[in-house]
């Protein structure tokens, strides 16, 4: 008994790192195609393990696009693009009812949102009303037309890219929707190192619009995914590290900085994802060393500042460094 009990617990730790070396692969794989770039990688597997959305935002040329599209690649999942722009609609985001002439009735035309990632190109060149398309899809992994709610496959992750907000031609995202998104990673324009390795690409002939070329193939499957992220869900978070969490949502409504601090939402959202980074690490629980990891990424798009603190140039990614400075860490 005692054997047979010994056995199946060294069977499940040799499945479970072979996940993790897939996923190692993976961040490998991503890397044939884009440069200088590796948090932003981690940060979207992260979401996936988590079952999260990931907002990614940066300046235009920073490989958001290509980030997403090579990621899709190396997981063999159904992935739609849609390019946000000022008059789409919401019927093209979700789908919409089209009158058959043959048969005389209305059919349900699915919309690109039918799919396993969703990259949401520049979500911000679209008004509110098209982003709220988005809302029920994200939440619910469903989409309501004409009084039916239609699921999603299984996984439905939503990638979406965004221009920073002092750009010309973008509308502020609702706070609604932003909360629906797990992460918000900001991309960064490579070390001098970094773009010299681009150019050097793109001068041996790199093209980022052929991924076959650059030799980037698949390492996971939805099968694999849906493994990991069930292991993801089983890591463990003692009662010390779950009131830390709390502690840390509760200072940032206490900052005298902040309108809008964390919502009962946001520390579910940290906790997943420490999850998923501490699982990634090859822990079998989080600790407090996770939990801080991962509390920009997944914070800083739900802190609210008041407009004298944002004059006075305090920015979100600033008050949780503060907090995280403040909040006594359980030993």
């Amino acid at each position: 008994m005692t054997e047979h009990l010994s056995d199946t617990i060294a069977s499940q730790t040799a499945a479970t790192s072979a996940l993790r070396s897939e996923f190692a692969r993976v961040r490998s794989e991503v890397g044939k195609a884009v440069v200088g770039q590796d948090g932003a990688v981690t940060g979207l597997i992260i979401a996936l393990l988590a079952g999260g959305h990931v907002l990614l935002e940066g300046v235009p040329g920073v490989a958001k696009t290509l980030l997403v599209r090579t990621l899709s690649r190396t997981l063999a999942l159904d992935t739609r693009r849609i390019q946000f722009t000022p008059d789409l609609m919401p019927g093209d985001v979700t789908g919409s009812l089209v009158y058959d002439a043959k048969s005389g009735e209305f059919d349900f035309r699915e919309g690109p949102v039918f799919t396993n990632i969703l990259l949401a190109d520049e979500i911000n060149r679209t008004p509110p009303k098209t982003q709220s398309a988005l809302l029920e899809a994200m939440e619910e992994r469903q989409v309501s037309v004409d009084g039916l709610s239609r699921p999603l496959p299984a996984p439905f992750v939503v990638a979406a890219t965004m221009n920073p907000i002092e750009y010309e031609g973008t509308y502020t995202l609702p706070e609604a929707q932003l909360d629906r998104f797990l992460l918000k990673l900001v991309l960064e324009v490579p070390q001098r190192d970094d773009e010299i390795e681009v150019l050097t690409r793109s001068a041996a002939g790199f093209n980022p619009r052929d991924l076959d070329a650059a030799g980037v193939t698949a390492v996971l499957n939805a099968q694999s995914l849906a493994a990991a992220q069930r292991e993801v869900a089983a890591t463990g978070a003692s009662a010390d590290v779950i009131a830390y969490i709390v502690d840390l949502a509760r200072a940032t409504r206490q900052s005298p900085s902040v309108k809008l601090g964390v919502s009962p939402r946001g520390t579910t959202a940290l906790l997943g994802a420490a999850q998923a980074w501490a699982w990634l690490s090859g822990f079998d629980a989080i600790t407090p060393d996770h939990v801080q990891a991962m509390v920009l990424p997944v914070w800083r798009h739900r802190v609210q500042l008041r407009p004298e603190a944002e004059l006075e140039g305090v920015t979100s990614d600033s008050i949780l460094r503060s907090v995280l400075q403040q909040v006594q860490v359980p030993i």
